[in-house]
């Protein structure tokens, strides 16, 4: 399987001699000639035109190219079973170890894998991720079918693609920071390899090529330099310790397009799930309305979220359709009391609080309720109480009714949101939730193009000392028939 020197030497010579604008192919189809596998080789096979990884954890490395790359793009079709799990290093050189210790990984892994309930680990970071750096959590690829992966190194900056969809768009500050843990994830210099990383799945790979850029090659859109502040240090951290790192509360409004979205989350490194708001009195209230939206994000790197308003939404829609989004939420905002007067408890015209004890016991009530009867997943907006109200928090929110709360989310199996913008629920909440076994996830809310910040939810986060393991995920199969029990 190993190469001479001569050949290595060949190959260097014509990688480096080659203009830019040519690609090179890496791997001839026939046999394993310029790779290099020094641990398990018998991991890696031809089949049928394709490298085959599977076996033994191995790496195979391209020493064809010795250690020639700094600028290139790189591209490779892929096809993994079920459950594969994989990956392609560059800047990296020949180890004999299981894990590399320098270099980037772009990971290469489909499959959303549903919480067993055991502490077992449960692979966050999907294909496309530069993995512990900038995750990924949406597949854009399905296991059983040919993707094309592709990235690119340009100065300081790199980008990965699945079927020509962008997913990361890293830049690397100056000075380098790396994970704790990963301190050889930095940019340098080196080759590519080839993940096998299960003995029971298998990875093809064909079609892989290199094109080189000069190592001075300008960057033809440089974004700004990141600001390495405390906040990035904890989420490069967080997302090298696989927290899944998402905002699922986010809204096109307020001039906020797709496009604008999606270059945020690219930025920040922070995964969007994008919602719509589906409730009578909204411009949203049918399956058909439902539908043209996620035919709007058909495709693209985000969730899909549905944000059920009011009570009365689970007559305006078919479980069949609910089914379709990655995940839905409710709040406790909208509700009737006990006079039968709706209330929409933002809106001061509609408010009325009357005594406030009543009015606290039955915001309660009519949280459990919907706990107990909607098809939801998450909990958000959560303890908001109206501006009346609200300077009363503290005493209003007593640790009873903060129980009765929590208690039903747990029963119920539904998360509860850290919002990042109206900094809800409060720490003493969010403890009580932890201790409880409670799930949860990051939103902010925005109601213009102003996505806000998740500092609150980052802060949480490290009080409460959450992992990945707290934290609820977006299950693309739909929900299960049990929790569509409110639905006709």
């Amino acid at each position: 399987m190993k190469t001479s020197l001569r050949s290595a030497l060949c190959a260097l010579a014509a990688v480096a001699s080659a203009p830019a604008g040519d690609w090179i192919p890496l791997f001839n189809g026939r046999d394993l000639e310029g790779w290099t596998a020094p641990t398990n080789p018998a991991s890696f096979v031809v089949r049928e035109g394709a490298i085959a990884a599977g076996g033994p954890k191995a790496h195979l490395f391209f020493t064809g190219a010795g250690a020639g790359f700094r600028n290139f793009e790189f591209s490779a079709e892929v096809l993994t079973s079920n459950a594969a799990n994989s990956g392609i290093f560059f800047h990296t050189s020949p180890q004999a170890c299981a894990m590399l210790t320098n270099g980037f990984e772009v990971q290469i892994d489909n499959t959303l894998r549903p919480d067993d309930g055991t502490d077992a680990y449960r692979e966050l970071k999907k294909t496309g991720s530069l993995y512990a750096i900038r995750n990924v959590y949406k597949p854009m690829a399905r296991d059983g079918e040919w993707f094309t992966l592709r990235f690119s190194v340009v100065g300081k900056r790199i980008r990965t693609w699945v079927n020509d969809a962008l997913l990361v768009d890293y830049t690397e500050p100056t000075p380098a920071v790396a994970p704790a843990k990963r301190p050889g994830r930095v940019l340098n210099r080196g080759t590519f390899a080839l993940q096998c990383h299960d003995a029971d799945t298998v990875t093809l790979f064909r079609n892989l090529r290199v094109r080189p850029l000069p190592d001075d090659a300008p960057d033809p859109a440089p974004g700004p330099a990141p600001v390495v502040d405390d906040a990035y240090r904890q989420m490069l951290e967080m997302q090298a310790a696989n927290f899944p790192l998402m905002n699922l509360h986010v809204h096109l409004k307020g001039g906020l397009t797709l496009e604008q979205a999606l270059e945020s989350s690219r930025a920040t490194g922070v995964g969007y799930g994008i919602a719509i708001n589906l409730g009578w009195g909204f411009p949203t209230t049918n399956d058909a309305a439902l539908l043209a939206y996620l035919d709007s994000l058909k495709g693209q790197p985000c969730f899909v979220g549905m944000q059920a308003e009011g009570r009365e939404w689970v007559k305006l829609v078919s479980k069949e359709v609910v089914a379709k989004f990655d995940y839905v939420f409710t709040d406790s905002m909208t509700w009737t009391d006990n006079r039968g007067k709706r209330m929409r408890l933002w809106i001061k015209e509609e408010l009325e609080v009357g005594d406030r004890q009543e009015f606290m016991e039955t915001l309660v009530a009519r949280t459990v309720g919907i706990f107990e009867t909607e098809p939801v997943d998450l909990y958000v907006n959560p303890t908001y109480l109206p501006p009346a109200l609200a300077g009363d928090y503290d005493a209003l929110w007593t640790p009873e009714r903060m129980r009765r709360v929590v208690d039903a989310a747990v029963k119920n199996g539904i998360a509860i949101e850290i919002n990042g913008n109206s900094r809800l629920p409060s720490p003493a909440f969010l403890k009580l939730a932890r201790a409880a076994g409670a799930k949860f996830s990051f939103g902010t809310n925005n109601r213009n193009a102003d996505i806000g910040s998740l500092k609150y939810c980052l802060d949480m986060a490290r009080e409460l000392k959450l992992t990945w393991k707290d934290m609820f995920i977006p299950k693309l199969e739909g929900r299960k028939p049990v929790q569509l029990r409110g639905l006709p």
